[in-house]
């Protein structure tokens, strides 16, 4: 090989040599180009994963922050029954209490003066509560009030003439110092914790100052109307803001509660003052003297006697406690207007000729111990009913009282008296809106949910298909039970739970001492009497050593019933005897042998099941 050769040979090796290398490092090159690649795809994937992960962080953040609550509904009283009406509205830790009345007993509630409702509910929740706000001033709405104070000391919203009867009230049960009572004017709005806002509207009703109440809540407005009428005359010229129902229902009105008492009825209730026209044809010319028996807490009802009896030259006086408290109250509010020496005390009244007199009396619904009842039994120690009375009833009996009222006026008769009843003329309209009235509340609010309130179940069913008639759909309204738990909110509303609810029982000064037990005694003892069955027994042997002696009341007059009680007694002997030979001589045994055979034996005797109670003494 030439040295020729040799150079060229080394020359291709280095050339091999560089191409080898250009090689790898064009590989190196690609695969760092390509490693670079797949981190930064990596990393924008991380950037990407941690942007999702912050965006979805958010998302969940912003629904925990701007996801409202349900706003719960909760009536406590006055569904499927009249009277005891009283709601709660909850919104998270803040709640509002509308109305809190009474109702009063029914046949078998013996001895019971007043009902109540069960507040367990909102005693269990005090720390809640911003305010108890009312509708109007009638005892079905504002009677339980007192009881309520009692247990929790919340502060009262109300209308002036409201006020002044509630402020009656807490006087009788000296709670007037520790309350607060805010007069709240028609037309005006207050707040309510953070939650809530109520604005008092202007309504028609049987009694003045009533209002229908826009409660603003963070998920929706709702609308209760409390008791309403449409009246287009009122006496006191104060017509139902129909304006503002109209605005809110333009605005949007979540929910309505509406007054259902009259949902029966169709077409239109009639305005007050057509009462007052027959006022005056009865009051014209008449030359005897006049008692009108009528709802105490009518003022209207009373101003339009007011004006008769100012008319035709008469004074008035006034009988029973309640329509003399309410009468006082209204006139110093100024919602009775009359000159100063209209009233006279009722021991004045020897004073005046018949044809110069009116008396205004309570007794309208015949109840027991009222001031008419007492006048037509002729036990009213002031007032002495005669042939020379015009007694006018101002009132239709409420369902279940019927028959009282038709004892009063057919002893009032009997008397010689001429009596004035519904029946005979229209001497009493209703302060509840008929179907026509509650058309046109729907047609005004066009509320997204429907509830009826304040009547028996076949009220809120005819209510409820009135609203379905205006366009409501069903699963928009809800039939509510007491104690049952609506929630709602823009979206839905769904029954949930339920809270404690149900009546308490009012006897004399007890509140709640009386339950079913007491009752079903009452009710046992009125129907078929009592038997007591008096023993001696020898502490040592068990030996019975004198009686047993019979006790009757309400059960048989004992001197004409010698031979039942002779057979009574023995045999009470022979349960005892029987007892002795089987050497028992536990009090509780013998108690029960004794009451469950002298049971079977009287029942088999005299078809009667009278209480038997042995009482057993030791000495």
């Amino acid at each position: 090989m030439t040295e020729e050769d040799f150079k060229v040979l080394e020359n291709n090796k280095k050339m091999e040599k560089q191409k080898t290398g250009d090689k790898r490092n064009t590989k190196k090159t690609n695969y760092n180009k390509n490693n670079n690649r797949e981190t930064k795809l990596n990393k924008t994937k991380s950037i990407v994963r941690q942007s999702r992960r912050k965006v979805m962080k958010d998302e969940t953040k912003k629904e925990t922050i701007f996801k409202k609550s349900n706003l719960k509904i909760i009536p406590l009283g006055g569904l499927h029954e009249v009277g005891k009406n009283i709601t709660v509205f909850e919104y998270e830790d803040e709640i509002i209490v509308v109305d809190c009345g009474l109702s009063f007993p029914e046949d078998d509630m013996l001895g019971i003066d007043l009902v109540i409702p069960d507040v367990t509910y909102l005693v269990r929740n005090k720390d809640k509560i911003k305010g108890l706000v009312i509708t109007h001033g009638h005892e079905d709405h504002i009677g339980a009030i007192p009881y309520l104070l009692k247990q929790i000391n919340i502060p009262i919203y109300a209308t002036k003439l409201t006020a002044g009867l509630i402020s009656n009230k807490l006087e009788e049960h000296k709670l007037v110092r520790g309350t607060k009572l805010k007069i709240v004017n028609q037309g005006e709005t207050i707040k309510l914790g953070n939650n809530f806002k109520v604005e008092f509207i202007r309504s028609s009703h049987s009694i003045p100052d009533s209002v229908a109440l826009a409660i603003t809540t963070p998920v929706g407005t709702i609308l209760h109307t409390g008791d309403f009428k449409i009246d287009y005359t009122p006496i006191d010229g104060q017509l139902m803001d129909f304006g503002r129902l109209a605005e809110l229902g333009k605005k949007g009105i979540l929910a309505l509660m509406s007054d259902s008492t009259n949902s029966e009825r169709k077409g239109f209730t009639m305005s007050e003052r057509t009462v007052g026209e027959v006022f005056d044809k009865l009051f014209l010319n008449c030359k005897k003297r006049i008692v009108v028996a009528t709802f105490a807490s009518n003022v209207h009802r009373v101003q339009q006697i007011v004006d008769a009896a100012i008319e035709n030259n008469r004074k008035i006086a006034v009988c029973g406690r309640s329509m003399i408290n309410m009468i006082n109250t209204a006139k110093e509010l100024g919602y009775i207007n009359c000159p100063e020496n209209l009233f006279i005390d009722i021991d004045m009244i020897g004073n005046y000729t018949d044809d110069r007199l009116v008396i205004i009396t309570t007794g309208s619904q015949g109840e027991t111990m009222s001031a008419l009842t007492r006048m037509a039994a002729g036990e009213h120690r002031k007032v002495k009913i005669t042939p020379n009375d015009l007694v006018i009833i101002s009132a239709t009996p409420i369902p279940g009282n019927e028959k009282y009222v038709s004892k009063v006026i057919d002893d009032l008769m009997q008397i010689g008296a001429d009596v004035v009843y519904s029946a005979l003329e229209d001497i009493h309209v209703s302060g509840h809106a008929c179907q026509e009235e509650q058309k046109l509340m729907l047609a005004l609010t066009k509320p997204k949910y429907f509830i009826p309130v304040h009547g028996e179940y076949r009220q809120l069913t005819a209510h409820s298909d009135t609203a379905q008639m205006m366009g409501i759909e069903k699963e928009n309204i809800f039939m509510m039970t007491n104690g049952k738990v609506l929630e709602l909110n823009e979206n839905e509303a769904k029954f949930t739970t339920t809270v404690p609810n149900g009546r308490i029982l009012v006897d004399g000064l007890g509140v709640g001492d009386v339950g079913n037990i007491v009752l079903r005694d009452r009710q046992h003892l009125s129907q078929d009497g009592l038997i007591i069955i008096v023993l001696t027994m020898d502490s040592s042997t068990g030996e019975v050593i004198a009686g047993p002696d019979v006790i009757s009341r309400g059960f048989v007059y004992v001197r004409e019933s010698e031979n039942l009680m002779d057979d009574v007694k023995s045999v009470v002997r022979h349960e005892i005897r029987k007892c002795e030979e089987k050497g028992i001589t536990d009090w509780a045994t013998i108690k029960g042998t004794v009451k469950e055979n002298l049971k079977d034996y009287i029942f088999a005797k005299t078809k009667r099941n009278p209480m038997i109670i042995p009482i057993i003494m030791e000495v």
